[in-house]
């Protein structure tokens, strides 16, 4: 089997079932930026010694591709009841951000995404976790979308900060601290 179809060719791509879509429409959009994050989340993956964060991150992965089948479903396909997240996902990220949470300690100013490789890596990836949330609520106001998504996708850049974190933390990387810019200006 050849990995290209030249079925896009045109500038369409097929949604689950066939439905064809330009590649523009704010559905790809979505779906392209969810996966846009799974790559980062791969990258960060590839940073990160932790054994205990990289197998969390590696669920959230195959979570993601669960959301990227759930958004390139539309509500009139037969199979959308199967495909969509369940609500038990959000609330499984809630209780590692809790978890972790409690591990830190406390933040007393703003951090800047940076520290060790795996750190940065995972502030990259939350970033990529925003940018698919705003995607998803632009979608969302233009057609029906499964509301976990979006509550999914918020938990998840939660949970990729406390993430960030906790991977600086346990590597003994101190995280940098934002110096606003009267202080850096009167330093």
């Amino acid at each position: 089997m050849k990995i290209y179809t030249k079925t896009g060719d045109t500038g369409e791509t097929g949604l689950y079932g066939g439905t064809r879509v330009a590649k523009d429409a704010m559905r790809v959009e979505a779906c392209g930026t969810v996966d846009e994050l799974n790559a980062c989340i791969g990258f960060a993956r590839s940073q990160i010694q932790d054994s205990e964060v990289s197998t969390i991150l590696h669920r959230i992965q195959n979570e993601l591709f669960d959301i990227g089948a759930d958004l390139a479903t539309l509500e009139v396909h037969s199979q959308a009841a199967r495909l969509r997240i369940p609500s038990s996902l959000a609330l499984e990220l809630e209780k590692e951000i809790d978890q972790f949470h409690d591990q830190l300690p406390p933040l007393k100013n703003f951090i800047l995404p940076g520290g060790a490789a795996g750190g940065a890596a995972t502030h990259l990836a939350r970033t990529v976790a925003r940018r698919s949330e705003r995607c998803v609520v632009c979608l969302a106001k233009e057609e029906p979308v499964n509301p976990e998504v979006l509550i999914y996708l918020n938990r998840l850049s939660d949970l990729l900060f406390v993430l960030a974190r906790v991977v600086n933390h346990r590597s003994g990387e101190s995280e940098p601290l934002w110096a606003p810019q009267t202080e850096r200006t009167n330093a």
